[in-house]
Parts: structure tokens; C-alpha cells; sequence
């Protein structure tokens, strides 16, 4: 359970939001709704992630892979379960999926997606990214697509680290 009240959406300070999100989204999923307990930041975030995922040069199978391979790092359980119908529609293989925790072991993945890992970890685990860890991914990435790699990362541990400090669940009741 949430360690907040959800937002009533239907209250008429935050309908007009509500009602892009669903325009936007298809829905008000339990992330947003927690969200619209303040209004200036749900709108802000909305449009911040509508540019992560629906703007971006990368790949939907690389996006897919970062988000899933940050809520795994971070232990954020609704994260993976919003995402993992998405990376499968995107492109990775269930096989993918199942390889990330030890992706290091594994062969599910080429150069070009294991330096995206690297990077993914790097950035996750110890903020700091070694020289050789950008040198591996940036020899696959122009420079907008590193800004927006980066930014992927970055945003995808905003919200992992936001669905967990609030204990926001799939289960919960609205």
C-alpha cells in the first residue's frame, strides 16, 4: 500500500491534467496518480517522460532495456511490470528479459547493447562512469543519442526511486 492517499482525479483541480494523461497514456496508472498530489510536478514529469519515450531517437528495444535493466538495479517491481509488455513489443526477446540480472554472463546481448548496460549500471550503481565505460558506448552513439541514453538512465532512476520511497504497487487499491 502507498504511503499516501492516490489524488482523486476526478477533483477539479487536477481534472484537466487527468484528463491529458488519459489523452496521452490511454489511462491514469498508479505512478500518475500518486503524481497528481501536486499538479505543477505531475505536469512537469508528463511532459519530461512523454520526451523519453516518445521523442527520442534511440531504439524502443534500447529505451526498453535501460528502463528494465534500472528497475531491476533499483529493486522496483512496478516499473518492470509497466514495461516488460512494452520491451517486448519494442523488440527484446523474452530470452533478454530473463538475461538481465547477469547480462554479463550471458551471450543474450551484443557489443553495442552491453555497452549500454555497462553504461546503465555505471550510471545506476556508482553515478560516476569510468573513461572506458563512455569511451565502449559512445562508439555506438552519436551525441544527441548520448544525451538522450543519459537522460534515459537518469529519469528512469527518478522514477524507480520514487515508485519505492512512496511504496507504489501495481496491486494497490485507488
Amino acid at each position: 500500500m502507498a504511503r499516501i492517499p492516490y489524488a482523486d482525479a476526478q477533483s477539479p483541480a487536477v481534472k484537466p491534467l487527468a484528463d491529458r494523461i488519459i489523452a496521452e497514456r490511454g489511462s491514469i496508472l498508479h505512478l500518475y496518480q500518486m503524481l497528481l498530489n501536486s499538479p505543477p510536478v505531475a505536469e512537469g514529469w508528463l511532459n519530461y517522460l512523454t520526451a523519453i519515450r516518445q521523442k527520442s531517437s534511440l531504439g524502443g528495444a534500447i529505451r526498453e532495456m535501460v528502463i528494465m535493466r534500472v528497475a531491476l538495479l533499483n529493486h522496483a517491481p512496478y516499473e518492470a511490470e509497466q514495461h516488460a509488455p512494452i520491451a517486448l513489443r519494442e523488440g527484446m526477446t523474452q530470452a533478454q528479459l530473463d538475461a538481465l540480472g547477469e547480462w554479463q554472463a550471458g551471450t543474450q546481448f551484443d557489443a553495442r547493447e552491453r555497452a549500454v548496460l555497462a553504461y546503465t549500471d555505471a550510471m545506476t550503481r556508482d553515478i560516476q562512469v569510468p573513461d572506458a565505460v563512455f569511451s565502449a558506448v559512445s562508439a555506438h552513439f552519436d551525441a544527441q543519442q548520448l544525451v538522450e541514453l543519459t537522460a534515459t538512465v537518469a529519469a528512469y532512476n527518478m522514477v524507480s526511486r520514487f515508485l519505492e520511497a512512496l511504496q507504489i504497487h501495481s496491486h494497490d487499491a485507488r
